[in-house]
């Protein structure tokens, strides 16, 4: 099995296996009657969209994210528990597996967008290859975010003979995705909506391309940020020309219905991974205490979805308690949310205001950055269906005070964007890495030294199958531990 998967990150497997993979509750696939070795643009985009985010939301929110980042606790005193950083090797073989076979079906789905291109020249076409570029961008940098060097230029390449792909460097990824993101924003300036026929093969945005260039402009803001420590990046002048200087030429998500969500109608194909959850399994994920005393403390009304009571009152349990201390149960999280179709996010509009509001702050773009804050704070809460408590913004932990430090600002912005990046796949864990905020408290059960890990190790098996390459990629990046920095992170 270890060998099927090596070749399905090269793309060695014969590619309708490939796309076999991800179709479950979808119709067949059609072939292109072009005689085009691809399927239709259409037939591929959906599976591997709803893919991607349930796979996000399973391993990635579910047990990654959300036990390192103190939003549920998967009580036990067994080894293994991601709360207290221990993290097996064998954790890494999923999102890796899963995230290159799906990219293998986006540069599929816009190679074949581009045949049809050139025979038909069709801007409906265009409009495909830009989705292909702006999900190949945002799966990308799920992989080299979490990994960090990884197979990236020669990935997905068997089929042209290429079984051990060296492994890139995340700044030359990273130049890569943005050309990506470039150039699916130039092909969205003419790109068609798609026609109402195959509107159901878009499950984000029913075919609207002005809605996938605001994600695709919007993206490449979260991922700006992202390598905003690395001066070689010029990440303010690009900000700067996105949000300002040329602000026509790049729209961006501007309100809660252009976000980018997948959003659970609970009838296959789009059902939440979580539906078929057993509700005593649900159950074992008990709160945190920082992720329900923060919403105690702020009177904010989201607890209602997010929590439930225990003994009348909304109540966390310490992560990163020691083996042999496990603490009395709490809330947990609510039924409802197995199905709740706002948990398929992949970016939302008050996340976009947050990372404006960041950009404020450092001076990149002119404007208010209490401004910016004060609507991610707004938009997080009317996004889930509430309306804003009166006097919210002016609560004693939430009020935007222009005197005080630039950290103490930060912290605070972090702070709510963590909660609109609420089961977001990997988001929260990456801006942490990227920050150091929100500042967690630190229980006395954690391993790694107490440290946050800084990336998943890559899976085992490429030491067998692509030995010489992982080896390269090791002597560059550092040992292959959940120690070692990623690019990004390094001074």
């Amino acid at each position: 099995m270890k060998q099927v998967n090596y070749y399905i990150y090269t793309g060695a497997v014969v590619f309708m296996l490939v796309v076999s993979s991800c179709t479950k509750g979808f119709k067949d696939l059609n072939k292109n009657p072009n005689a085009s070795e691809f399927a239709l643009p259409q037939a591929l985009l959906a599976p591997a969209i709803t893919d991607v985010v349930s796979r996000n939301m399973d391993r990635g929110a579910k047990r990654i994210n959300n036990e390192l980042m103190q939003v549920h606790v998967l009580m036990g005193d067994v080894e293994g528990r991601i709360f207290r950083y221990d993290i097996r090797r064998s954790e890494a073989d999923y999102l890796w597996n899963n995230w290159y076979l799906q990219l293998t079906n986006f540069k599929s789905l816009y190679t074949s967008a581009e045949e049809l291109y050139r025979v038909d020249g069709n801007n409906v076409s265009k409009t495909y290859m830009a989705i292909g570029l702006i999900c190949q961008s945002w799966v990308a940098s799920l992989l080299t975010d979490t990994y960090g060097d990884i197979p990236y230029f020669d990935a997905n390449k068997g089929k042209d003979g290429i079984l051990m792909p060296v492994f890139d460097r995340q700044e030359d990824i990273y130049k890569d995705i943005f050309d990506k993101l470039e150039q699916a924003n130039e092909l969205l300036k003419t790109g068609a909506d798609l026609p109402a026929e195959q509107a159901g093969s878009d499950p984000i945005y029913a075919g609207a391309a002005a809605k996938w260039r605001k994600f695709g402009n919007s993206l490449y803001l979260r991922l700006l940020l992202r390598v905003s420590a690395k001066a070689e990046s010029d990440v303010a002048a690009k900000v700067r020309e996105i949000v300002q200087t040329q602000a026509n030429n790049y729209p961006i998500i501007a309100t809660n219905a252009e976000s980018a969500i997948l959003r659970w109608t609970g009838v296959l194909p789009y059902q939440s991974p979580f539906q078929t959850d057993r509700d005593s399994d649900w159950n074992l994920l008990k709160l945190a205490e920082f992720f329900v005393d923060n919403l105690n403390a702020w009177g904010d009304p989201r607890i209602v979805k997010w929590a439930t009571l225990k003994n009348g009152q909304y109540a966390g349990i310490p992560s990163g308690y020691p083996v042999g201390e496990v603490p009395d149960p709490k809330s947990a999280m609510p039924l409802a949310l197995k199905t709740e179709p706002l948990l398929g996010n992949i970016m939302n509009y008050a996340e976009v205001q947050f990372i404006l509001c960041e950009a404020a702050l450092r001076g990149w773009i002119s404007g208010s950055a209490q401004q910016y804050y004060e609507n991610g704070i707004t938009n997080g809460i009317t996004l889930w269906g509430y309306n804003v408590p009166a006097n919210y913004l002016a609560g004693t932990f939430i009020k935007w005070d222009e005197s005080e430090p630039f950290d103490n600002k930060l912290e605070k912005i972090q702070l709510q964007k963590y909660y609109s990046l609420f089961f977001t796949d990997l988001e929260q864990w990456f801006e942490y890495r990227r920050t150091g905020h929100p500042v967690l408290p630190k229980g006395t059960g954690l391993l790694n030294n107490g440290e946050m890990p800084a990336r998943l190790n890559y899976p085992v098996y490429l030491q067998s199958t692509n030995r010489d390459n992982y080896d390269a990629a090791v002597a560059i990046q550092g040992p292959d531990d959940i120690s070692t920095k990623v690019w990004w992170q390094r001074p």
